[in-house]
Order: C-alpha cells, then structure tokens, then sequence
C-alpha cells in the first residue's frame, strides 16, 4: 500500500509519517520544496513537491497512490480565507481528485472543535456541528464544512472516507501544552480541556488507515479524562491566577467529547489515557 500523506512537517504529520514507514508502509509526503521533504526521504519516503491549493501538484502525487491521509491544516492565527481555502477548498479537492483517479481510501484529519457549542455531555461522532463557543472561528468552521462535503464523496459515490476528530494535541516535545496558557490563563479553573497525546493520534490514524469496513464514518480521537484548566497551569509548572477560582466556565461541555467509537469499532486504548500518564512516564 502507498499512502500519500499531507501536512508531513507539521506537529503531527512529523511524528506520524517515520511511524508509519516504520510499519513498512510506502508513504509519499506532498511538500512545498525539496528541502522540507529531506528528512522524510532520508527515513525512506517519496517526496512528491508540491502545494496542497494547486490541482497539478496534486494530481500528480496522487499517482499510483493506494490511500490519504490529509493532515494538513491552517490553524488559528491564519487569515480567515487562507483557513477556507486549506481547510475546506483544497481539503474537498484532494478528496475529489483522489476518487477520480481511484485512490481506495482517505482519512481526513479534523478537530473535535467542529462541534462547537457543548451538549451537556460528551459529544459523539454523530452530534451535527453547533457553531459557537469559545474557540470558534474559521478553524473549526472551516474543518466542519470538510467533514461534511468529504462524507458526501462518501454517500453519493462510495468514496470509502474516513473522518478522525483530533482533540488537543500534546506530548513529545510539542509546545501546544505550553502555548494552552493562551487560554488556560484567562478560564476558571476548574474549565476543561480534552487532550490527546501524538502517540495516541498515530495509532488512531493507523487504525482508521487500515480498518475495514468503517468507510463513511467519524471518530473521536481523544484520551480518557480532561484536565482543568488549573492542571495545565500545574503540568506547565505555572502558578494559576487568584481570580481563576472565582471564574465562570461558560459551556463546561465545550470539546469534551467520547472515544467510545474509536474503542468499540477498532480497538483503540489510549497509550496515554491522561495527561498525568504521560507526564509520569516522561512522554510531555
């Protein structure tokens, strides 16, 4: 199986492609120059130069390609139109061109952002997008106008498409535990955050590459508890703000959501099922 992957030097693509080669998997990444797909040709990957938002670069690293993975992404900070035009133009457009030129499989990396507003328990897999809540904006917006058009190939052609729905990625050196007190500092401190851990998210990925029989279907990628906003600030070795413990969580059930289904459906069992597991065994 060759298995083209997006976003290969980004956060999580860097740490997901050399697992995925370790596995004997021939993968291609899709790279804007020679020099960022280095490293990966050096572990034994295609490199295929190109970008994400030009149809030539893409029709030509999808050749003789058996999967996507589409990891790819413009994330907060970005201009709103550059968020649209990765997240859900060029996203759509590779899976289309993917099923016109019959590639088996794509697994479409999103956010469990995409549910927005929170329900009053965990959401699942088959809650519609709520647009609103705290961190909503064209990043979430933008990946849920993804996931519905990437199903559609699934429903009105039979494209075999795979959604994994990323909650707050960490570990192995990732600053994005750091950078949670952006946030984290201006919650109350008891508000929650739901995390997953790069190891987590590559066996998760893995899973949703190779199972059978899940086209067409969503699914939470997360660990089992999350963590208030005073454990952050404790995992980060920073003193929370006196004021936190009088503030007020407005939508305690933002982005908290079930891993029910990655467990039930494929056997999925987080490596690090808390943030403190991972801490514990020195994997931050």
């Amino acid at each position: 199986m060759t298995v083209l992957v997006t976003g290969a030097t980004g956060e999580v693509g860097r740490r997901f492609v050399p697992r995925l080669l370790q596995r004997g998997t021939d993968v291609r990444v899709l790279v804007r120059d020679e020099e960022r797909g280095a490293r990966f040709a050096a572990l034994g990957a295609q490199v295929a130069v190109g970008e994400l938002r030009d149809g030539g670069s893409v029709v030509k690293a999808l050749g003789g390609v058996d999967a996507v993975v589409n990891i790819a992404a413009a994330f907060r900070g970005v201009p709103d139109e550059e968020a649209w035009a990765v997240n859900h133009t060029a996203a759509v457009a590779l899976g289309t061109a993917a099923l016109e030129r019959g590639v088996r499989r794509f697994v479409q990396v999103s956010t469990n952002l995409t549910y927005g507003a929170g329900r009053g328990r965990p959401a699942s897999e088959d809650d519609p997008s709520a647009p609103g809540g705290m961190l909503w904006g064209a990043y979430p917006a933008s990946k849920a106008a993804a996931d519905r058009d990437l199903l559609a190939l699934h429903h009105e052609h039979g494209f075999d498409v795979r959604i994994a729905r990323l909650a707050f990625v960490y570990g192995e050196g990732d600053s994005h535990l750091a950078d949670s007190m952006r946030w984290a500092g201006h919650w109350a401190a008891h508000q929650r955050l739901q995390l997953v851990h790069h190891a987590d998210v590559c066996q998760a990925l893995w899973r949703l590459l190779t199972a059978p029989d899940v086209a067409g279907r969503a699914y939470n990628v997360a660990d089992d508890a999350p963590v208030t906003a005073y454990e952050l600030h404790e995992a980060n070795g920073v003193e929370p703000p006196a004021e936190a413990a009088a503030r007020v969580d407005p939508d305690p059930w933002y982005g908290v959501v079930t891993n029910r289904r990655l467990r039930d459906d494929l056997g999925y069992r987080p490596l690090f099922p808390t943030l403190w597991t991972a801490r514990d065994a020195g994997a931050l």
